[in-house]
C-alpha cells in the first residue's frame, strides 16, 4: 500500500502589528500638484530630525541653525523665488502646505522660516501682480535678481522685522521706523521689536516710512518702503533678552537702526508699492497660520500614538480602551478636520484683489487656525494626563507654542474678530448716525 503523505497544516505568517499612520498635512493629497507632493515630501523626510532637536532649541531659546542648514541643503530657502531666478516658483497655496508640514515637526523653525519666505513672496509673485510703470518693473526685476542670487546661490536668509509696539504692524498707522533718501541710497533710523531671526539672518527686510524733504513727521502708510539691511551694517544693533513663553527658537529680539545706510538696490519693492501690495493681497497677513496648522496636527498625532502606546521610549501601556479617551480623541479629530478644511480653502483662495466674501473667510480661517491649535493642544494634555506635563514629551512645548499664535500681529485673534464683525454688518462707505 502506497504511503499517503499527511496533510501539513501551514499557518500564515503572523501579521506585523499595525501602527498609527499620521494623516497627510493636506488630508487627502490626491488633488495636490506634483510640485506640492515633492516639496512636502522633502520636509517630511527632514522632519524627524527637526523634532528631535526641537526640545534643545526650546530649552535654550536658541536659533535652529541646524534646521536651516537642512532647509538650505534641500533648496527650500528658494521655495518662493521665481523659477527664472533659480527657485521653485511656488505659489501661496504650495508655500502654506509646506509651512504647515514644517510646523508639524518644529514650530519655531516654521514660524521663522515664514519671515524669510515673505520677503520672496512680496518681491515675487505679489509684485508681479501689482500696477507698475514699465520703468519700475524693469528696475524691480534688476534689483530682485540681486536678492534672489543671495538666497539661491549663496543660501542666505532674509528676515522681516515687522512689529514696533504701535499700530503700524496692524496696518493702522505709518511705520515709526524712518528712511530718508540721501545720495546713493537711504538712511534708516528706528526700532523693531519681536524681530524673529534677530542675530541669525543675513539680511533684515525692514518696513519703514520714507520721509520726504519738507514733510518730516507727516508720512503716511502710502509712503511705506521695504528695504533689505545687511546684518553687519554699521548702526544696526541686536539687543534685549529673549526668554518667552513659547516659540523660543525664533529668537525674536529687538533691532535698533541708528542712521543705517543702504544703497538704492536694497529695495525689496519699488517705492510706494508695499502699500498697494498690502491693500490688494491681504492673505499675506495670514502667513503665520500654516505654522499653527502644523502644530495642531502634531498635537493630534502625539495623542493617538500615546493612547495606542506607540510613543518611542514609553512603556507599552495602552490607554485607548477607555470611553473617555475615545470621546476626547473624537472631539480632537472633529476640530482638526474643521480647521484643516478652512486652512485649505483659505490657501487656495489667495489672490490679488479678493472679494469681500473671500476676505471675510480669510479672517475666519486665520482666527480658527490660531485658536484651534491651542484648543487641540489643551485637549491633548487633558487626554494624555500627567505625563504630558513633562518636558521629556512634546505636548507641553506644543501647548506653549500654540498659545502664542493668537497674540501675533498683524492679525491677532481680537483684530480678526473686530474686522470680521465690522465687515459682516457694514458695506463699504456705510456709517451709522450718532446715538444720543
Amino acid at each position: 500500500m502506497s504511503a499517503v503523505p499527511e496533510a501539513v497544516s501551514v499557518r500564515p505568517p503572523a501579521a506585523a502589528p499595525s501602527r498609527y499612520v499620521p494623516s497627510h498635512i493636506a488630508g487627502n493629497p490626491a488633488r495636490l500638484t506634483a510640485q506640492q507632493r515633492e516639496l512636502i515630501g522633502r520636509v517630511a523626510e527632514l522632519g524627524p530630525r527637526w523634532a528631535a532637536r526641537a526640545p534643545r532649541y526650546d530649552r535654550e531659546a536658541s536659533f535652529p541653525f541646524d534646521n536651516y542648514a537642512d532647509l538650505r541643503e534641500a533648496g527650500l530657502l528658494g521655495i518662493c523665488v521665481p523659477r527664472e531666478y533659480g527657485g521653485f516658483g511656488a505659489d501661496f497655496e504650495t508655500y502654506a502646505l509646506v509651512a504647515a508640514e514644517i510646523g508639524r515637526w518644529c514650530g519655531a523653525t516654521a514660524l521663522s522660516f515664514n519671515m524669510h519666505v515673505c520677503s520672496c513672496m512680496w518681491s515675487g509673485f505679489i509684485a508681479d501682480a501689482l500696477d507698475m510703470t514699465p520703468a519700475q518693473r524693469a528696475d524691480h526685476a534688476r534689483i530682485r535678481a540681486l536678492h534672489y542670487a543671495r538666497i539661491v546661490g549663496q543660501g542666505q536668509v532674509y528676515a522681516q522685522p515687522f512689529s514696533e509696539g504701535g499700530a503700524a504692524a496692524a496696518g493702522a498707522a505709518p511705520w515709526g521706523t524712518i528712511a530718508r533718501e540721501v545720495e546713493g541710497g537711504y538712511v534708516i533710523r528706528g526700532k523693531k521689536i519681536f524681530a524673529s531671526l534677530a542675530g541669525a539672518a543675513d539680511w533684515y527686510g525692514v518696513l519703514c516710512t520714507l520721509e520726504r524733504p519738507g514733510a518730516e513727521g507727516r508720512g503716511s502708510r502710502r509712503d511705506a518702503l521695504y528695504l533689505a539691511v545687511p546684518k553687519d551694517a554699521p548702526g544696526l544693533t541686536v539687543f534685549g533678552d529673549w526668554d518667552p513663553l513659547g516659540m523660543r527658537g525664533t529668537v525674536s529680539r529687538n533691532l535698533a537702526f541708528e542712521d543705517v545706510f543702504v544703497p538704492h538696490d536694497a529695495r525689496l519693492m519699488p517705492e510706494g508699492l508695499y502699500f498697494q501690495a498690502a491693500s490688494r493681497f491681504p492673505h499675506m497677513f495670514a502667513t503665520l497660520s500654516p505654522t499653527y496648522m502644523g502644530i495642531a496636527q502634531a498635537a493630534y498625532d502625539f495623542t493617538v500614538q500615546y493612547l495606542r502606546a506607540e510613543v518611542p521610549g514609553m512603556p507599552p501601556v495602552k490607554r485607548r480602551m477607555y470611553p473617555t479617551k475615545q470621546i476626547a480623541v473624537a472631539e480632537m479629530r472633529v476640530k482638526l478636520e474643521a480647521t484643516r478644511a478652512l486652512f485649505l480653502q483659505n490657501a487656495r483662495d489667495a489672490r490679488i484683489d479678493p472679494d469681500k466674501d473671500t476676505r471675510m473667510r480669510l479672517y475666519a480661517a486665520h482666527y480658527t487656525i490660531m485658536e484651534s491649535a491651542n484648543d487641540l493642544c489643551r485637549l491633548a494634555i487633558r487626554t494624555c494626563g500627567g505625563q504630558s506635563m513633562l518636558k521629556s514629551l512634546p505636548l507641553e512645548r506644543l501647548y506653549r507654542d500654540s498659545r502664542c499664535g493668537s497674540l501675533m500681529l498683524p492679525w491677532t485673534a481680537e483684530l480678526c474678530l473686530d474686522r470680521l464683525g465690522r465687515e459682516c454688518l457694514y458695506e463699504a462707505g456705510e456709517r451709522d448716525e450718532a446715538i444720543e
